[in-house]
């Protein structure tokens, strides 16, 4: 079971995954801020409406977030080849809505920079609000999970010592292709892998994340509400481009992707900017 946002015919719809199919979910135009646990598992499947995968647009799961929480420095490998001490907090970053891309999109390289790299990451999906949350209790908030790729423009990350113009272009960061819910997910060691044009770039396993996705939740939660819609990319393991001798960037034509064990994959295309600099629609 997983569920997607998409666009049919001009129309946005959630909808329920089965298959290469997707069934629409009466009532639910996307997944965000009014989807819980509960809301999906009530809503009325219109079978009636059934369309093949493959005849809409994708868009990214959670189309317009609130908030969107990235965590920099969480797998131990990462930390090390970023020669950098192992953090006793969460390294802590925003992105925005207009960041994220449909996971059918391409990954448009801006003009502006030389160093695009990638990051494959877990992203966390809440699904029920909460201030202060315990650990313990975590887990209940959490809608279901997806995948990204924070791509990083490296040389406008290391300008100063925030991340933020690194890290948040416009149509920057896809995610997708659709949200699972939690059993489907062992946070205890699946794998996560990034490939790129077929050679394997990065490798670990979500039992190796330093703040583990109940930790996370946790912690921010301290410092501000956490509502349903709300993301948070765990964080990316080892094996950045930007780290490699020699460094590895995205290149025109390259093809990408993220890979999370019971989660799904998340693949993309690299393509130049045209002409006009302008990022357009996805393939």
């Amino acid at each position: 079971m997983a569920y997607v946002t998409y666009e049919h015919r001009g129309q946005r719809h959630a909808g329920e995954l089965t298959g290469r199919t997707v069934v629409p979910l009466a009532g639910i135009t996307e997944l965000g801020a009014d989807t819980t646990p509960n809301t999906l598992t009530e809503a009325t499947r219109d079978t009636s409406a059934e369309i093949a995968v493959t005849e809409v647009k994708l868009l990214p799961v959670v189309p317009r977030p609130a908030k969107i929480f990235c965590v920099g420095l969480n797998y131990r490998a990462h930390v090390a080849e970023s020669q950098r001490e192992l953090p006793t907090y969460p390294v802590l970053f925003p992105k925005f809505a207009s960041s994220l891309l449909g996971p059918n999109d391409d990954i448009v390289l801006p003009p502006e920079s030389g160093q695009v790299d990638y990051e494959g990451e877990l992203v966390v999906v809440i699904g029920r609000p909460g201030r202060r949350i315990s650990e313990d209790r975590a887990l209940d908030h959490v809608l279901g999970y997806t995948v990204a790729n924070d791509v990083t423009m490296r040389d406008f990350q290391y300008r100063t010592h925030q991340w933020m113009q690194g890290k948040a272009w416009d149509r920057c960061t896809p995610v997708g292709p659709h949200v699972v819910p939690p059993e489907a997910v062992d946070l205890a060691g699946a794998g996560i892998r990034t490939v790129l044009n077929g050679e394997k770039v990065q490798e670990s396993d979500l039992s190796r994340l330093i703040f583990s996705v109940p930790e996370l939740i946790s912690k921010i939660s301290v410092f501000t509400a956490l509502s349903p819609g709300d993301l948070i990319l765990t964080g990316t393991p080892g094996g950045v481009g930007y780290r490699r001798d020699p460094q590895l960037f995205l290149r025109d034509g390259d093809r990408i992707s993220v890979e999370v064990d019971g989660v799904g994959v998340l693949s993309s295309v690299v393509r130049a900017a045209g002409s006009d600099g302008q990022d357009g629609a996805g393939r």
